[in-house]
């Protein structure tokens, strides 16, 4: 981006009366932020649409012009204003950030609702079994992924397809049973049988035979790396299944 170049800008978006353009919007946020004065012409009809695609050879809407040059749509700006281009088959753990950060507000705050400190024995169990479900809700959202992604290096998927299926409800069982404290052996048990075999089918696949391969752990399209994260998910349900029932002999 030349800083030399007048921060004047021409804005053309659609503004349907049943559609408005999200990137057209995106387009004006990032005109606004970055400082340009710019003027803003609204297309309200498809035909207004067309005949502007076709007096300026132009495919999509918006269009952006600055000092009188045309830039082009709102990837064309981004990259235009020198800021990072989303790349959709980029590698992120964004997802599980999100995911695993989520629950543990949701246990840090429920404890605190119910015994009036964020810190207790019982936020930690929330919180696995929060992340459990919500882990579980992913797959569940869209089984068809989860179920071809999980199948390229579950043991037992691969043997017998409908486990990938019976894990994602396994696990969103085991997960609401560790909630509520009821059948807490049934809980662990589930927690222990798919934990297991989840761990070793990961380091099987990861640290033995060294394949490059996407995580299913959050459900399909994703592109979390298979690894730590799904390998952490499995211990994680082992260790808690053997908390649980230590806690649960003790009482």
């Amino acid at each position: 981006m030349d800083a030399q170049l007048p921060r004047t800008a021409r804005l053309v978006r659609m503004a349907l009366p049943d559609h408005v353009c999200p990137w057209g919007l995106r387009a004006r946020h990032l005109l606004r932020s970055n400082g340009f004065s710019f003027d803003e012409q609204l297309l309200t009809s498809r035909e207004e649409v067309e005949a502007f695609k076709a007096a300026n050879g132009v495919k999509t809407t918006p269009q952006v012009w600055i000092a009188g040059q045309r830039v082009g749509g709102h990837d064309d700006l981004r990259q235009w204003l020198g800021l990072k281009m989303h790349d959709p088959k980029a590698i992120s753990y964004r997802p599980v950030i999100a995911l695993f950060g989520m629950a543990a507000a949701m246990a840090l705050a429920v404890s605190m609702a119910t015994m009036g400190t964020p810190f207790t024995l019982h936020a930690a169990e929330w919180f696995v079994g929060m992340a459990m479900c919500l882990l579980a809700f992913l797959k569940l959202k869209d089984i068809e992924g989860f179920v071809t992604g999980f199948i390229g290096y579950d043991l037992l998927a691969r043997a017998w397809l409908p486990y990938a299926t019976v894990y994602a409800w396994a696990e969103a069982a085991s997960g609401v049973l560790m909630l509520s404290g009821q059948l807490v052996g049934v809980a662990s048990g589930i927690a222990l049988f798919i934990g297991s075999i989840g761990a070793v089918s990961v380091i099987k696949a990861v640290y033995l035979e060294k394949r490059t391969l996407t995580c299913a752990c959050v459900g399909g399209g994703s592109n979390v790396p298979l690894g730590f994260v799904s390998l952490l998910e499995n211990v994680t349900m082992i260790a808690m299944a053997f908390w649980m029932l230590a806690m649960h002999g003790a009482a």
